[in-house]
């Protein structure tokens, strides 16, 4: 069997793919923290760009992908899908594995397909700023891409426990004109509430956030920007999947089980929705498994239902999945995967048993890290060696039953600038 398929520019898709347009049942909307009713769309506008809102409402499938955009993605994309023929080696498995390496992209991870598409809605409407937070680093450093790229300056505000574990990160962010503040931080209503209680607080995702959008409130000329969660972030990244199909055909192979890490959602909705896609519309049973820390549990442990996406209580109340809104998670290395809630849309398919929610404690997750460095000679992202440890697991469970598999999984980043995480205590 090849290992690599091809990167033809043709694979590249033109269009997004909706996955709102083949459910038969929409998740719960949004409500307005303040009102407690469903949000209007306009009630948005004082966080969001417009052009971002509409998308976030769109219900239409297929929504297009703009010129500049697909200018933008054709540096590094279609990126690779590679056979894992040396980790299936090392695992003696009947099983064929396949991943889909969005490590190619400029800043290391999958999050350049949404930054450049947000950058892109705000230059549109003259927006000289757009906020954000950032866990591990990896969604701060492709917005701070895009927006060198685009013309927009990026202010982010960094979880604590990242910021001090992962300079390289902070240096990335600052490189493409970045500004990096440590979250939480002296310098917002929100941040204050927490780091008058302790300067050394671990910060969360949830805190950053709160900090980012009352900048963007209060800033003219600012809008917020997120990186995961909601529905039009995720319908961003089914470039993923668009191209993953074309490339798994073209190796002859149809997967059987789709895996992806979770923290808000979206790099395992850029794989997985356009396969599930096939379960709904054409009868198919692709298993999808939807891997978490077991430190931050959200859907294995989180209660289902109405909670702030933020830790102050600015943003829109999401259905989903939550640990609630005061929790903080521990410094774990996989930074990316530290927030408390999860997207509605994979909550609503959790809710539904179209995708299996599993958790890995990080000693786990670090050991199937280094069996993939040395069989598949790629340093993965903390982040993204959770799906590898479900993606062993699978393998190790084919080779028991003695029966073929094909695996598909998302390596959504490399770990070039986590290499501290590999360094002493993998417990902590």
């Amino acid at each position: 069997m090849l290992r690599f398929a091809s990167r033809k520019s043709e694979y590249l898709p033109t269009h997004f793919y909706n996955i709102k347009a083949d459910l038969s049942e929409l998740p719960k909307p949004p409500l307005n923290p303040q009102t407690k009713e469903p949000l209007n769309p306009s009630d948005l506008e004082v966080i969001f760009s417009r052009g971002f809102i509409q998308q976030e409402i769109a219900t239409e499938r297929e929504v297009p992908i703009p010129d500049e955009v697909l200018e933008a993605y054709s540096i590094f994309r279609p990126t690779p899908l590679i056979y894992a023929a040396g980790l299936r080696k090392a695992l003696a498995t009947p099983a064929r594995i396949f991943y889909k390496y969005e490590g190619v992209g400029p800043v290391g991870s999958h999050k350049t397909n949404t930054a450049i598409m947000q950058a892109y809605l705000a230059a549109r409407e003259g927006i000289t700023t757009l906020t954000t937070e950032t866990g591990a680093g990896q969604w701060g450093s492709a917005l701070a891409y895009a927006g060198s790229k685009l013309g927009i300056q990026t202010k982010i505000f960094m979880v604590r426990s990242s910021y001090r574990q992962k300079p390289g990160r902070r240096i990335l962010m600052e490189m493409f004109g970045g500004s990096v503040t440590e979250s939480p931080s002296d310098t917002t209503d929100a941040g204050r509430q927490f780091f008058a209680q302790d300067p050394n607080h671990p910060g969360s995702l949830g805190i950053a956030i709160s900090e980012a959008v009352e900048l963007a409130v209060k800033s003219p000329g600012m809008k917020y920007s997120l990186g995961s969660v909601l529905d039009a972030v995720l319908m961003h990244q089914t470039v993923i999947g668009l191209e993953a199909e074309k490339q798994m055909a073209e190796l002859g192979a149809e997967p059987d089980t789709i895996v992806g890490c979770v923290g808000g959602g979206s790099n395992f909705a850029g794989i997985s929705f356009p396969f599930v896609r096939r379960n709904l519309r054409d009868g198919k049973a692709i298993r999808f498994i939807a891997v978490e820390p077991e430190s931050c549990p959200t859907l294995t442990r989180g209660e289902l239902r109405y909670d702030c996406g933020d830790s102050v209580g600015m943003a829109p109340l999401l259905y989903m999945y939550t640990l609630g809104m005061d929790f903080v998670p521990p410094p774990i290395h996989a930074g990316g995967l530290r927030y408390h809630g999860m997207a509605p849309l994979v909550s609503h398919l959790v809710n539904k048993g179209i995708i299996e929610p599993k958790a890995c404690s990080q000693e786990k997750v670090f050991d199937a890290a280094m069996l993939f460095l040395k069989t598949e000679a790629i340093l993965p992202a903390p982040e993204s060696s959770h799906a590898i440890a479900a993606v062993v697991d699978e393998a190790l469970a084919a080779k028991k039953e003695g029966k073929e598999r094909v695996i598909l999984f998302n390596l959504s980043g490399h770990g070039f600038l986590d290499i501290s995480a590999f360094n002493g205590n993998r417990s902590q």
